[in-house]
């Protein structure tokens, strides 16, 4: 198994929606130019391959629609400022002006989501690469209609290889979020390694917490926008929508096993349990690999017996345990630990073997449509004029890194026409690219730049030196083009590190220079790459303890409203289950953000990180309480449980929901008053049988309310 692992991998990329999107970009690309060479005008080739390259920067993952749209808009808008720059280049003054006036509006797109701020860097594309291209007006028309067509083939090839496969977007994207879960679920078998650092791995815990929300948001967008999957029910649809439902419901599963592993360790070391826990857990994090992968190659995935009957020995083997257990060597409060975890993976193993049972081709024509609210999962951002002139402060990040971008474009222009290089726009094209709106992000994308055009340069060098079969050079050219662009999503220095020996082969094929243009290329993203980062530390800078207080806010709302919607699970039979689904996804997006931002304070400056202590402490208690009330929602749902006295637990409810609450009031009012809140003791019957259904019931709710309280004391020491 370990030995196919890479193997598997090279063929799951191959298969990916990442090497899908890199072979479409450089067919669009090349084509163009490729063929009108043939024909003795390259020039116009290259001209309309410009145009491609500037749409498909916002052909990225989602709804067909979405990026129909983004496509059509940037069509317009490249097409308009290349009639306009291309008119007014010859005067550098009104260049400048018109450079600062198209930087501050375009980055304002970042307002309407990541799309929209794709088609402003597509406009400020055309226009950095235009500017130095003076040429008469009719000549300048004609450029511009050339950039036009471009844009129209690209679209039309994107739209075209969409009709083909339809389904095959979901089926990458969905694919790689199943790969995420498994990824956590191994992170989570790690717990039962013996000599762990619980920190360390809980701090990886987090981070892939995030990375399952991205996938898995990223699946709702293009699932549930998907015609052929919402509206018209075809097979393929039902599957598919299926197959994500399950997932979301097993990852829910995974999220609710969190325990006390130090003290799981300090008792079952010596009985060597842990270590079968862990290896059933990474055998069936490898089976969801098995249907990720499966998803990808259109292949039906099968649970293997030895998995099935390692679980039956696990089961037996605490039996044992507890059985051999005379001289009360374990304490009950461990076996039931242990049979807890135990039942969890029975239930995920049970949801595995559903999701493989989907992938039968006589069940697929079976399959019955799931009634989804879709409306209510997927986020819409509407082009609001009002968003934007509110927006128009200094209170709002948006604006400064606007600003900050626009200015931080005219002094690069200055440099750039001050050093007079040959190539000068590389310097405004560097900073356009490294410009985010947050430090950490600009740093992290300053680094990876500066690595990947060092790196390829010098690879691009060795190639241009020792290589000079044009062939050769060509095939060279092509695996560049596929790399650069099947990695600017998933990693931008390998991205970086195949676009620069693919820009030095281009330019020896137009006779333009090679050794030279990478000397000069390192030299503009240095002088790039410096402006950018000193101008994100010091004019109007965005860090990211300015958005930690509404993001722990935003965390503790959805923690409470997850624990009050999984609360009227017990007090009365729920068949619709929409808002507990929503209020669920609204947890995973509130904890992936807070983690995330965590993530990137480590990137700034000392002095701006604030907090971090609290932040983790804080970070850690949600995490705790949102495995405790999914693990609450799972004996309703999943083991039927009842509390046939609700009322004996309301005190705790109505507690819990309390201590939240001041808990939101004192980060808001930053008083940090505090206040003697008690918690609530419940009066249990000693006679009660430890395993019944009310007392684990009971117990979650007291644990639930436990980690409120302790979210409560921590609230009070945070001033934000």
């Amino acid at each position: 198994m370990m030995i196919n692992r890479p193997i598997r991998s090279i063929h799951d990329f191959l298969l990916s929606t990442y090497f899908a999107d890199g072979l479409r970009i450089t067919l669009g690309v090349l084509c163009p130019s490729l063929i009108l060479a043939q024909f003795g005008m390259l020039q116009y080739g290259m001209t309309l391959s410009l145009g491609a390259l500037c749409v498909s920067v916002v052909d990225t993952p989602g709804p067909i629609v979405h990026r129909r749209n983004a496509m059509l808009i940037t069509m317009s808008l490249i097409t308009l400022i290349s009639v306009v720059v291309g008119l007014t280049n010859s005067n550098v003054y009104f260049t400048g002006i018109l450079l600062v006036v198209c930087s501050f509006i375009f980055s304002m797109f970042f307002l309407y989501g990541l799309r929209a701020a794709s088609i402003g860097t597509a406009t400020l594309l055309i226009m950095v690469l235009s500017i130095d291209d003076i040429r008469p007006w009719n000549e300048v028309l004609f450029y511009s209609l050339l950039i036009f067509i471009g844009s129209v083939w690209y679209t039309l090839l994107s739209y075209f290889f969409y009709r083909i496969r339809p389904y095959r977007l979901v089926q990458q994207i969905l694919s790689d979020s199943i790969h995420e879960v498994s990824d956590f679920l191994r992170a989570k078998a790690k717990f039962y390694h013996q000599n762990i650092n619980y920190d360390d791995n809980y701090a990886e815990l987090l981070q892939l917490q995030v990375l399952v929300h991205e996938k898995q948001d990223a699946v709702r967008e293009v699932l549930f926008r998907t015609r052929e999957i919402v509206r018209e029910s075809t097979p393929e649809g039902r599957f598919l929508l299926l197959v994500f439902v399950d997932m979301v419901d097993l990852f829910e599963q995974v999220m609710s096993t969190y325990y006390n592993y130090k003290q799981l360790h300090e008792q079952f070391d010596a009985s060597g349990i842990l270590s079968h826990y862990e290896s059933v857990i990474i055998k069936i994090a490898d089976e969801l690999e098995d249907i990720a992968f499966s998803l990808k190659t259109g292949g039906t995935p099968s649970l293997p017996t030895s998995l099935i009957d390692d679980v039956a020995k696990l089961k037996q083997e605490i039996t044992d345990l507890e059985k051999n257990n005379t001289d009360g060597k374990y304490n009950t409060l461990g076996i039931i630990a242990l049979k807890n975890i135990e039942v969890n993976i029975e239930n995920i193993l049970s949801r595995v073997k559903t999701i493989n049972g989907y992938f039968n081709k006589n069940e697929k024509k079976n399959l019955k449509p799931r009634k989804i609210d879709v409306e209510k999962f997927v986020t819409r951002q509407n082009i609001d004029l009002k968003l934007l002139s509110e927006n128009l402060t200094f209170s709002s990040a948006t604006f400064r890194h606007s600003l900050r971008v626009a200015i931080v474009m005219l002094i690069g222009f200055v440099v750039a026409k001050t050093l007079n290089f040959s190539h000068s726009y590389w310097i405004l094209l560097t900073i356009l690219v490294i410009s985010k709106p947050g430090f950490s992000l600009a740093k992290q994308r300053n680094y990876e730049r500066l690595i990947g055009t060092v790196i390829g340069a010098f690879i691009g060098m060795g190639i241009l030196v020792y290589i000079h079969d044009k062939n050769v050079l060509f095939i060279i050219l092509l695996i560049c083009m596929v790399g650069s662009y099947s990695f600017q999503r998933k990693n931008y220095v390998v991205s970086v590190l195949f676009m620069t020996p693919y820009i030095l082969v281009l330019f020896d094929f137009l006779g333009m220079g090679g050794l030279s243009v990478a000397r000069e290329r390192i030299y503009d993203t240095l002088i790039g790459s410096g402006i950018a980062l000193l101008a994100s530390y010091s004019l109007f800078p965005n860090w990211e303890h300015e958005k930690l207080k509404e993001a722990m806010l935003d965390t503790l709302k959805a923690n409470m409203n997850y624990f009050e919607q999984v609360t009227f699970l017990y007090v009365e039979p729920v068949t619709d289950f929409t808002n507990y689904k929503v209020a669920r996804k609204e947890v995973y997006v509130t904890t992936a953000n807070l983690a995330s931002l965590f993530q990137r304070m480590f990137s700034e400056p000392k002095s701006k990180q604030i907090l971090m202590t609290e932040l983790h402490q804080f970070t850690a208690l949600n995490h705790l309480l949102s495995s405790y009330i999914a693990t609450l929602s799972l004996y309703n749902k999943e083991h039927e449980f009842v509390f046939s006295n609700f009322d004996e637990l309301k005190p705790l409810v109505q507690n819990t929901i309390y201590l939240l609450n001041l808990s939101g009031d004192m980060l808001k009012s930053n008083t940090g008053l505090i206040s003697n809140v008690p918690l609530i003791r419940r009066n249990i019957n000693s006679t009660s049988n430890i395993q019944s259904d009310e007392i684990i019931i009971g117990e979650q709710f007291d644990l639930i309310q436990k980690v409120a309280y302790d979210i409560y004391k921590l609230s009070e020491k945070i001033k934000i």
